[in-house]
């Protein structure tokens, strides 16, 4: 259950459809406006209506969208971002400073690695690769320096699941931030604030947009100080959503609920099926018993999710079931209702190789669609022969 402005208390489904979202008090439209505007009237100097004055730094439709992400995640505050990179990367520079140090995942997504190897590090930020199911190596490798835990559970591409409350308490010994990449699980399965976390973040481009149209993402959080550098810095940096962009992504938001249930249930059982196949050396699912992680999964995860990664016998044999699936796309991104599969070593995860995050050459990741399971495994289990 979340509490609304008002003070109301709703499920997930139902904020997913009306928090943020009243009727048009102009026209009565059901559905929020698209505020195709760059600039507000004012009602003389410094009157604003509502509080606007220009895009880049509110519109309407944009606080509609944020008003419903941090209900969705049980947060205070939401800021919409362009990307997921861009609300990761005004994270990062909201909390860290020259000199400081952040842990990363040792099984990190590729852009978040690429940004805080090629890029962060020029400012002279410093970091340290561990795996964050390992509590007590996360405890070794914490520093004095260090401000930020960045983590993603499950993680792209290896579905690895780190103890989030487990990681708040180790943070706040260490006078440090929790940061939790909630992209895979979407805030129908799993509500990492909840847990701890200090921050959540999002690219919305997947799950929560969820039809493969839009590109956006999202900072949410329940501390005020920490909301007032982010929207400083949504603001001040401009990597803003646009209006349609913000739209797009609400429209997808109300069916979250429902989908998320449809990818788990497609998932559940292509995960078996995989796991019983004989060129399968190993799934990664979270909501396989199998799984390292399956304990700590039930404990915080609603289900397993829509993500499937495998390994098969060599690179060539994975690149030739990416190669032969009809109904599985060969695309990157993810979360979208049509199913996606890809190479992560030679697609997402390129900017990983040669590093200690260098993902196997024989790994395929499945992103699972809604569409009918059994055309589904019909199709994959064809490309494995």
């Amino acid at each position: 259950m979340s509490q609304t402005s008002s003070g109301e208390r709703f499920g997930f489904a139902t904020n997913a459809i009306h928090a943020g979202q009243e009727p048009d008090p102009t026209t009565g439209s059901v559905i929020v406006p698209i505020h195709a505007t760059s600039t507000y009237a004012q009602d003389g100097v410094g009157g604003l209506r509502g509080g606007y004055e220009y895009s880049r730094t509110g519109n309407p439709t944009r606080t509609a969208l944020e008003e419903c992400l941090a209900a969705l995640e049980s947060g205070r505050f939401a800021r919409a971002f362009g990307s997921g990179m861009a609300a990761t990367d005004a994270v990062l520079r909201a909390v860290c400073r020259p000199g400081n140090h952040i842990l990363i995942p040792n099984d990190a997504y590729g852009g978040t690695f690429r940004l805080v190897d090629k890029i962060l590090t020029q400012w002279g930020i410093e970091y340290t690769p561990v795996p964050l199911s390992d509590l007590d190596a996360v405890r070794a490798a914490v520093r004095p320096t260090t401000r930020l835990l960045w983590c993603e559970t499950p993680t792209n591409p290896l579905l690895t699941v780190a103890d989030i409350a487990g990681l708040a308490g180790i943070a706040a010994d260490a006078d440090a931030r929790l940061v939790v990449d909630n992209t895979f699980a979407s805030p129908y399965l799993q509500t990492p604030l909840a847990l701890g976390a200090d921050v959540v973040v999002h690219s919305t481009t997947k799950y929560l947009g969820g039809h493969s149209d839009v590109v956006g993402g999202a900072a949410v959080t329940s501390d005020p100080e920490l909301d007032e550098k982010l929207a400083f810095l949504q603001n001040g940096a401009g990597a803003v959503p646009g209006p349609f962009d913000a739209w797009l992504t609400l429209r997808g938001l109300k069916t979250l609920a429902v989908r998320m249930d449809r990818h788990c249930d497609n998932a559940e059982r292509i995960a078996v099926a995989l796991g019983e196949h004989p060129r399968v050396r190993a799934v990664y699912y979270p909501g396989l018993p199998t799984h390292p992680g399956h304990e700590v999964a039930v404990k915080q995860m609603r289900r397993g999710g829509g993500m499937i990664s495998f390994l098969v016998d060599s690179e060539e044999a994975a690149l030739e079931v990416c190669s032969r699936t009809r109904l599985f796309t060969l695309a990157e991104s993810l979360g979208g209702v049509e199913s996606l599969i890809e190479h992560p070593g030679r697609m997402t995860h390129a900017s990983t190789a040669g590093s200690q995050l260098q993902v196997p050459a024989e790994l395929v990741r499945l992103s699972v669609g809604i569409e009918d399971v059994d055309d589904l495994l019909d199709d994959l289990l064809t490309a494995l022969g």
